[in-house]
């Protein structure tokens, strides 16, 4: 019986695809398997990166934690997605503005909320996206590294997933154990890998051929290297300023590498061929925000 419902939520997840819009905001959800990669770091970076190139970036913010988008701008969010839900604010209330062409979404309890909509609040949302889809290019999701993420809905509705690691152990156990639900639970098969904190791109080659192997050995997966960020001290100094490092060091080793970044995501294809756009993205998001999370025991 069990197989029987993993099957039926495999095919369901397929169907979600129902149309392409051509120059479509692309969506891509950054995660990891375990806390203190990097990763909010990484969302930040990649997207002031990003949106010198001439992108147009809304960021989604899943994450409650202290350290999230926001207290890493220096911002602070006085509403949320959860107003928007409830009609207490418009969307433009809402969202906050970040450096460049960057907007922020703060949305952790409105993306909790998702699957306790009624028909007609779903509508209205979906409707609030797609007022969105002509400013937006791309979209970033950092989600949260704790209980009550919702990685496994987020994830599964996007175009692509990110997956961030470092150099520790635990980072490739759990990045492996995050890919290996998201493929055998909800047969989710392409992945992007970046390698973030290490000292040479030789390291994370080495990191990231350890992943591929193990995961192309036991799991029916494509892990595509995106690329690496090394350790810098200029990373740190600029998250101490609330800033970018594109904006305070932008020849330092740590800045080259999100441009290098930036560019392989832009030419990242879409193998699981999921429409495009923000609005396509929150139907899926809805539908798959009502899966089980049972099994996501990262």
């Amino acid at each position: 019986m069990t197989r029987l419902v993993q099957q039926d939520q495999a095919a369901g997840l397929r169907d979600l695809a129902l149309f392409r819009a051509p120059d479509a905001a692309r969506v891509f959800t950054i995660a990891g398997g375990k806390p203190r990669v990097g990763k909010t770091s990484v969302v930040i970076n990649l997207a002031n990166a990003l949106a010198q190139d001439g992108r147009r970036v809304l960021l989604i913010d899943e994450n409650p934690c202290h350290n999230n988008i926001c207290t890493s701008l220096g911002l602070q969010a006085r509403f949320d997605l959860l107003h928007v839900i409830h009609r207490d604010k418009r969307m433009d209330q809402v969202l906050l503005q970040g450096p460049d062409n960057i907007t922020i979404l703060p949305a952790m309890r409105g993306i909790q909320a998702l699957n306790k909509l009624s028909p007609l609040e779903e509508s209205w949302l979906i409707n609030c996206f797609t007022e969105l889809k002509n400013a937006v290019d791309i979209v970033l999701i950092d989600t949260a590294m704790t209980g009550t993420s919702y990685v496994l809905p987020l994830s599964l509705a996007s175009e692509h997933v990110v997956i961030v690691i470092s150099g520790s152990a635990s980072s490739l156990t759990g990045a492996y154990a995050l890919i290996k639900i998201m493929n055998q639970e909800y047969a989710k098969q392409n992945f992007l890998i970046m390698v973030n904190k290490v000292d040479s791109e030789v390291e994370s080659l080495a990191l990231y051929q350890n992943l591929y192997k193990v995961a192309r050995q036991y799991l029916s997966v494509s892990l595509e290297y995106a690329g690496f960020i090394p350790n810098d001290e200029k990373l740190r100094q600029a998250g101490q300023l609330c800033q970018p490092i594109l904006e305070t060091h932008p020849v330092s080793p740590a800045a080259l590498g999100f441009r290098y970044l930036a560019q392989n995501i832009l030419r990242s294809s879409c193998p699981d061929k999921l429409s495009g756009g923000i609005d396509n993205f929150m139907q899926r998001l809805i539908r798959t925000s009502h899966l089980s999370m049972a099994n996501l025991t990262v």
